[in-house]
């Protein structure tokens, strides 16, 4: 059986993200997919993206890596900007939108937000259409071979983790994952959150497949401290996020 760790939306939370990838080496994992948005509300993005760069197998973009390459207006922007510098900017730029994967028999697709950009959000409830819409073959997805669909989906973006089983306009029966976020979970519970997918590599008959949800207790006033030593813009919305777990407006 293949385990393939899915971790997404670091957000440049070093301890965060170290926490995880130990978590990962410790249950002998090899491949890890970042699911993107390595960069924006932390105070540590060039290293996220370094330490990412050297640990991950693939990584797609999100909203931040992409948004973080256009003209900034905003203090934080700009900070974050000139953390990252030239080179790393352009590798955020150039990250691939998608990923497929065939386990056990499924065809998994991955990606930041929605199947047609990455700042289309789907929420837990959002409309089941738009949920949908997430397993459809767009242009910027292209399609499995043979030109049908996923039957997984698997993204990140909106930092809250949950499961949803659907049915299909062919009456097919779809998963829809979202595996949380590293370094800013939104849903109340202030620990590292990613994913573990197993099942049969490349197998193209029915095996077992599962998806597992992790969370990773790690050391939140220490990447505060990081914050306050570096005079990150948006300090106190920072601390607050990440001692309750929850957005802050």
């Amino acid at each position: 059986m293949e385990r393939i760790a899915v971790i997404s939306d670091i957000h440049g939370n070093v301890p965060a993200l170290e926490a995880v990838l130990s978590d990962i080496r410790g249950r002998g994992i090899a491949r890890i997919v970042c699911l993107g948005d390595l960069v924006g509300k932390g105070p540590e993005p060039a290293e996220a993206v370094d330490l990412v760069r050297s640990s991950c197998e693939i990584v797609v973009q999100g909203n931040w890596d992409l948004g973080i390459n256009m003209p900034q207006d905003k203090e934080g922007g700009l900070w974050q900007q000139q953390r990252l510098g030239g080179e790393r900017l352009a590798y955020l730029r150039h990250l691939p939108f998608s990923l497929d994967l065939t386990l056990s028999g499924r065809r998994v697709r991955l990606f930041h937000a929605s199947a047609v950009s990455v700042y289309h959000r789907v929420l837990r409830k959002s409309p089941k259409t738009d949920k949908l819409a997430m397993f459809d073959n767009t242009e910027l997805t292209g399609a499995f071979p043979g030109g049908s669909s996923p039957d997984v989906v698997i993204y990140g973006d909106i930092h809250k983790t949950y499961m949803h089983t659907l049915r299909g306009k062919d009456g097919s029966g779809l998963i829809l994952y979202n595996c949380g976020s590293v370094g800013a979970p939104y849903d109340g519970i202030p620990q590292a959150c990613y994913a573990i997918i197993e099942g049969v590599a490349e197998g193209g008959e029915a095996a077992p497949f599962s998806l597992q949800t992790v969370r990773v207790p790690y050391d939140i006033e220490r990447a505060i401290r990081i914050a306050e030593q570096v005079g990150m813009p948006g300090l106190e919305r920072f601390r607050s996020e990440m001692r309750t777990g929850r957005e802050q407006p």
